[in-house]
């Protein structure tokens, strides 16, 4: 386990493994139910939304004991995708929303993260006031009295609104009609919502990935496995392929000809369109430390620029608040539009572009090849322990050497895992035989030195 309860997004671990375990998911619920209610004009209300896992059962179970101890009337919705859920607290005026998913993890580890009132990721700060109660062993809970006990039930349209939602943010007399869209919904939590919300548009749909056991969620679909949706799409022929992750906050895509698209290509698309239609303040998006080099020289080219945050699409959103900026992502696939939602929505992002398309009345294709991308090499070493990298000099001395090679058409990432024991490795340049070596004599020295 880490320092922190919490990692980069919310809580998560292995199901039934310290601490994705039923009884830090019931003092989880009690801990943020009695945090919220200290809220101004609270209003005693939380959303509970979840993806299609197995073990999201027994969490979403114990989270709601400790929730309705606390005094809290909890709302649940069932499988549905993590943006649907910050739509829905904010939308239904509750006081907090909780996900339970572990997102693009397998079937075996599960998660729990919160949203705002205002449908907002929380900062790490508030995170940690929260985590402080649950492991706290001798916190005394100032329970509610007998009659003040919240209660449980749930919301039946909380799919429908969402679609309902989705589609407000796709041009009104626009259609899809005539376009045949794979959609690969890794087997998670919008395998109704997905297929649905583009049907009701008029695509025609081919559905991949929607048949979850809770076992198979992500598992060889979906945003991780991009190429079971291209591959889909040359079969049927579709005019592109959308691949959603497990909880539906990333979106990669695939053009008729099953080229895949990531997300650093996604937002090259989308920034350029918004700098067309003049709906980008400053020219400027937020991207991370992730995000190919040439997102950024790209940027530079069309008058912008790009700042960089932590990895993390709340680390992203907390930079385009800070700097307001309107428009962010991930080369991971998450894409957010501020004008429109807070988070990562995949859905939501993927309308935006079926909206460039049709209004430029252009294949995926003609309008996506805007980035030359620099060979990356991506290495995740395990560690024992997240040991900090100025504690191990030899560390510093080979990322120092590797960054004097490279000079500025080059760079190197390395970073801990926010929810993992794994040292993360980025080697970028333009020559692949020199990323190959460079990530490789890197991951040998993490293994010597921390591994």
């Amino acid at each position: 386990m880490s320092e922190r309860l919490f990692g980069t997004d919310g809580l998560r671990g292995r199901a039934n493994t310290y601490p994705m375990t039923v009884d830090v998911a019931l003092r989880l619920g009690l801990a943020a139910g009695m945090y919220f209610k200290r809220k101004p004009n609270c209003q005693n209300k939380v959303v509970i939304g979840k993806d299609t896992r197995l073990s999201g059962y027994m969490f979403e179970s114990a989270l709601t004991a400790g929730l309705c101890a606390a005094g809290m009337k909890v709302i649940m919705t069932g499988p549905l995708p993590t943006p649907a859920i910050s739509f829905l607290t904010r939308s239904m005026r509750a006081d907090f929303g909780v996900v339970i998913s572990a997102s693009h993890n397998p079937y075996m580890d599960n998660g729990i993260k919160f949203f705002d009132d205002e449908g907002f990721k929380l900062p790490d700060e508030k995170e940690d006031e929260i985590a402080a109660m649950v492991l706290d062993e001798s916190y005394r809970w100032p329970y509610p009295a007998d009659d003040k006990v919240g209660r449980a039930t749930k919301i039946e349209d909380a799919g429908g609104r969402y679609i309902v939602y989705t589609k407000s943010c796709f041009p009104a007399g626009m259609n899809l009609t005539g376009l045949r869209i794979v959609v690969d919904c890794a087997n998670g939590a919008s395998y109704k919502v997905a297929p649905l919300a583009l049907e009701e548009l008029g695509a025609e749909v081919v559905r991949i990935g929607t048949n979850p056991n809770g076992t198979n969620i992500n598992d060889n679909c979906g945003a991780l496995h991009p190429e079971t949706m291209a591959a889909k799409v040359r079969e049927v022929r579709a005019d592109l392929g959308i691949a959603l992750d497990g909880d539906a906050d990333r979106l990669i895509m695939a053009d008729e000809r099953g080229r895949v698209l990531d997300g650093d290509q996604l937002m090259a698309m989308c920034a350029q369109d918004l700098i067309q239609r003049g709906r980008l303040p400053g020219n400027t998006i937020v991207a991370t430390a992730m995000s190919n080099l040439a997102l950024e020289i790209f940027m530079q080219e069309q008058g912008g620029r790009l700042l960089r945050s932590k990895v993390g699409d709340r680390y992203v959103m907390e930079m385009m608040r800070r700097e307001g900026v309107l428009f962010g992502g991930e080369q991971s696939g998450h894409l957010i539009f501020r004008r429109f939602s807070t988070t990562g929505d995949g859905l939501l992002a993927a309308l935006q572009i079926l909206r460039i398309v049709r209004e430029k009345e252009k294949s995926l294709s003609e309008i996506s090849g805007l980035l030359t991308l620099f060979p990356q090499k991506l290495l995740n070493v395990r560690v024992s322990r997240k040991v900090p990298f100025e504690e191990k000099p030899v560390i510093g001395q080979t990322v120092a050497k590797i960054e004097e090679a490279l000079g500025n058409r080059g760079r190197v990432v390395l970073r801990y895992s926010g929810t993992e024991n794994l040292c993360r490795i980025m080697v970028e340049a333009e020559d692949q035989d020199k990323v190959d070596q460079y990530s490789q004599d890197l991951a040998d020295v993490i293994r010597r030195e921390i591994g």
